[in-house]
């Protein structure tokens, strides 16, 4: 029985969040027009503001990063790791390997296209510490490439997919960014002021993130065009680019997850791989083999040093500095801002996954294959460079960093055909977070709806065309680099709202094993009499049986129920009347989950007697199944009466709030 049993209720209709919608909107198109104005004065105050972020909060960086590591490891190796994300009934809606596939491509984007020959040539060229153009800088350059595209981002993504997952399978928040706050300020709070500005400072922080994406892209695949075909490196080109770019992205978006995405995923990792293959397979082979073995041991031992690592011994501490913060500082902002996109998109096709499957998926399904990337396509830059007098290419990554791989691959067999294989690859990278991360806007901006049903089409498109239009805007007035600082200085309060996701995740997940220890215990007492009444009954009924029960019997129970809890002064809800197969009744609960008791009419297939002599002698028989909050009770109220029914719903609930006051208090 999937989440979708659980909570009948239907839902609102879905509709704009005007407070959400309004007010990022106006947030992002200021800044833009800002930007856009006032490019050099805006730049330079920017910049200011980045080199004083480096100085003063460098430190707090590193910690929380690390913590957010620690945090979702540890809850991965503890016993919450078994908790499911959803009720126990539910499945996955994806099999692993699309889920792999999914995970996969939602957090590589084209930068890694654009990074992967580029930045340890930049790091040779220029280490933090030691002699440039050394075998010792060659070696960290890789170690740090490592660092910045390792474990640490992708804990990010973890920590936010499992909060929004959490909170909306097993809590049936929305499925948005408040709703990891619920533990901590309340459903009312959630619902009210605190919840729009968080999912609104989160849809500002994923459009600087989805922005530098469009533009890292264009450049990325309109440098491949010009070292194809001999394009003029002008406007006119950069902005054809874009606009095709952003429309089949928009395309893909409007198709949604199950159909663009997924297939988008697929042919991301076919493509990818046979990229990454060729590469190791017509390169020096066994130099590449030995380079990776070798990087992830570095990786691996430097870990925990890199980690804190702030260059404070360092001689030329200004320069340290700037290092840090173009680099180390840039990227934690970095995946903090693509945090609330992929996260919520990790959230989205997770239902029904436990959290140790979430966060081992997230952390090492992407992870391997990425450091792979970055040490072949690394080493093969720097083996170049330091041992065949490849110029050219260590100046193209300083000045060009989005030119270097078509560099790189004109050293290959066939390069033309290579470096157009690798143009389309880096659209088709392009594409599926520009798509979810549409969808994942759209979204944001809307309530009601049920968990896991996405925005209407205008929305999504709108949010393409916003998407679309601050790119263009921003790199046609020159001032891209700014919103570049931008994503790190919006990073750092960001970062606090992720610190009180994980601090709302651990008491949510707390309470919820409290309550469901005490709900098993009553719930095995209360299976024993039900149990020792419907034995004796051997009932095996049909549809036509079990649904005159429910209007004869079920249904007048539930109606008394509600009098009598409404005279309590209870707000209760019911569904009496909208589904003749389903049936119940919803209280809200000022702490903890709501009460939910539901009757649903559901099917199984009965066991063949011993006579019966093949599958034909197998006939499906029907239960008026009870279902609270975290799914089936495994109990049928056939058999009883109208009184012993409503005597039910009013122990349950009794029962859940009692359960609600001792965890709580």
């Amino acid at each position: 029985m999937s989440s979708a049993s659980l909570i009948k209720t239907p839902p609102e209709k879905v509709t704009v969040n005007g407070w959400v919608f309004y007010t990022s909107t106006a947030l992002i198109l200021l800044l833009t027009a800002i930007l856009i104005i006032a490019p050099q004065e805006a730049g330079r105050m920017l910049g200011m503001a980045q080199a004083w972020l480096s100085r003063s909060f460098g430190w707090y960086y590193m910690v929380v990063i690390a913590a957010y590591l620690i945090f979702v490891v540890g809850l991965a190796f503890s016993s919450y790791g078994k908790l499911k994300l959803g009720s126990k009934d539910d499945t996955p809606d994806f099999s692993y390997g699309a889920w792999a596939g999914m995970l996969f491509s939602s957090g590589i984007g084209i930068s890694l296209l654009y990074f992967g020959a580029s930045e340890p040539l930049d790091h040779y060229f220029n280490p933090p510490e030691g002699v440039a153009g050394s075998n010792l800088a060659a070696r960290q350059a890789v170690q740090l490439t490592f660092l910045h595209w390792g474990l640490h981002g992708w804990a990010i993504y973890a920590l936010v997919g499992l909060a929004v997952a959490y909170f909306a399978y097993r809590h049936n928040q929305p499925l948005a960014l408040r709703s990891a706050l619920y533990p901590l300020v309340g459903e009312r709070w959630v619902k009210g002021a605190a919840g729009h500005a968080v999912d609104g400072f989160g849809m500002f922080v994923t459009l600087l993130g989805l922005v530098t994406n469009l533009g890292i892209g264009s450049l990325q695949v309109s440098s491949g065009l010009e070292n194809l075909f001999g394009m003029e490196h002008s406007n006119t080109n950069l902005l054809i680019v874009i606009i095709v770019m952003s429309t089949v992205a928009t395309i893909a978006a409007v198709s949604g997850v199950e159909n663009g995405i997924r297939r988008l995923s697929n042919l991301n990792i076919i493509l990818f791989s046979g990229l990454l293959i060729f590469v190791l397979l017509f390169g020096p082979t066994l130099h590449l083999l030995n380079g990776f073995v070798q990087n992830v041991g570095d990786y691996l031992n430097g870990v925990v040093l890199k980690t804190f690592d702030l260059y404070v011994y360092e001689g030329d501490g200004d320069k340290s500095d700037r290092w840090l913060g173009l680099w180390t500082l840039f990227y934690w902002a970095w995946w903090i801002s693509w945090a609330p996109f992929v996260g919520m998109f990790i959230a989205r096709i997770s239902r029904g996954r436990t959290v140790r499957e979430l966060v081992a998926g997230v952390l090492l399904i992407p992870l391997g294959f990425t450091l792979a990337w970055l040490s072949i396509f690394g080493n093969s830059a720097l083996d170049l460079v330091m041992n065949h007098g490849a110029v050219e290419l260590g100046k193209t990554a300083l000045e060009q960093p989005s030119m270097a791989i078509y560099q790189l691959l004109e050293h290959y067999p066939a390069s033309k055909v290579v470096i157009g294989v690798s143009i389309f690859v880096g659209f088709v990278l392009f594409l599926t977070p520009a798509d979810s991360g549409a969808v994942m806007m759209a979204n944001l901006s809307c309530k009601g709806g049920n968990v896991d049903e996405d925005a209407p089409h205008w929305l999504r498109i709108f949010w393409s065309v916003v998407i679309t239009l601050v790119t263009i805007g921003l790199l046609f007035a020159g001032n891209f680099e700014a919103m570049q600082t931008m994503v790190v200085l919006a990073g750092l309060p960001f970062s606090v709202v992720l610190v009180c996701f994980m601090f709302g995740l651990h008491k949510a997940m707390r309470q919820d094993v409290q309550i469901e220890q005490e709900q098993a215990q009553l719930a095995a007492r209360g299976r024993r009499g039900f149990s020792e009444r419907l034995t004796q009954l051997d009932l095996q009924p049909s549809q036509s049986v079990v649904q005159r029960f429910m209007d004869k019997h079920v249904s007048p129970a539930l109606q008394d129920a509600t009098t009598q809890m409404r005279a309590q002064g209870l707000e209760v809800q019911t569904l009496l009347g909208k589904s003749k197969r389903c049936m119940g009744v919803r209280v809200e609960m000022e702490e903890g989950n709501p009460f939910v008791y539901e009757v649903s009419l559901d099917g199984y297939l009965a066991t063949p007697t011993e006579s019966a002599q093949s599958d034909e002698a197998r006939q499906r028989y029907y239960r008026a199944e009870v279902y609270l909050h975290n799914g089936s009770q495994d109990y049928d109220l056939m058999g009883f009466t109208q009184d012993q029914i409503t005597r039910d719903v009013l122990d349950q609930f009794e029962s859940h709030r009692q359960l609600l006051g001792r965890v709580y208090s």
